[in-house]
């Protein structure tokens, strides 16, 4: 009777291991199996990230557009106003190079003007970082090509007068505190702005007359 007993306990618990057994391989089996949701998921991720695959050559030729475009209306009139400041600021060195103190204090001449007229100085400025404006130029249509050889030559000459005012302008403004210094240093560096700003007008003038003149 004991030995049937111990028969019957021992054919109950390998049952109940066996029930246990098979439940967690039927857990195991309904977690490895992906739902339809998870499938759905799964399904819009690789949409989307095919979507952002085909987006980005676009999205990297956007710039290489911009950059290979002809200069726009806005920035034609950037030379236009930047080419008149500086005929004004040549018409009236001496007024817009001189600064007074309020109240009929003393005067003294002073080169920053130089600087802003220039682009030098804000990137409100119409002639700011202006030599990217004249890389456009090439990718004009109607440009005429005539004209290209003498509109590179000035660009040149920008660039070089553009350097040449602004590192004169600079010295001018510290020539009354540097060793050996005083307002004939101020004065000698200004006038040497003066003419590197003359050069840079006639420059300007000769890259105008390009970008504004048809084949």
């Amino acid at each position: 009777m004991v030995q049937l007993s111990f028969v019957l306990l021992a054919a109950a618990a390998s049952g109940a291991a066996a029930f246990t057994a098979s439940r967690g391989e039927a857990n195991l089996a309904s977690t490895a199996r992906p739902s339809s949701t998870a499938i759905h998921a799964t399904r819009r991720d690789v949409f989307a990230r095919a979507g952002a695959s085909a987006l980005l050559p676009l999205a990297a030729a956007a710039p290489a557009r911009a950059a290979n475009a002809p200069p726009t209306k806005e920035e034609i009139e950037r030379i236009k106003v930047g080419y008149e400041n500086i005929k004004y600021l040549l018409a009236n060195w001496e007024k817009e190079t001189t600064v007074c103190r309020e109240n009929g204090g003393e005067c003294k001449r002073d080169a920053d003007a130089v600087r802003k007229y220039m682009g030098l100085r804000s990137t409100t400025d119409p002639l700011f970082q202006i030599e990217k404006v004249f890389a456009k130029v090439k990718y004009m249509d109607d440009i005429d090509t005539d004209k290209l050889e003498a509109f590179f030559e000035a660009t040149e000459d920008w660039n070089t007068a553009m350097n040449m005012s602004n590192s004169m302008a600079f010295i001018s403004q510290f020539g009354e505190y540097n060793p050996g210094g005083g307002k004939d240093e101020v004065l000698k560096y200004l006038n040497e702005a003066q003419t590197q700003v003359i050069l840079a007008e006639k420059a300007l003038k000769v890259i105008l007359d390009c970008v504004t003149s048809t084949a």
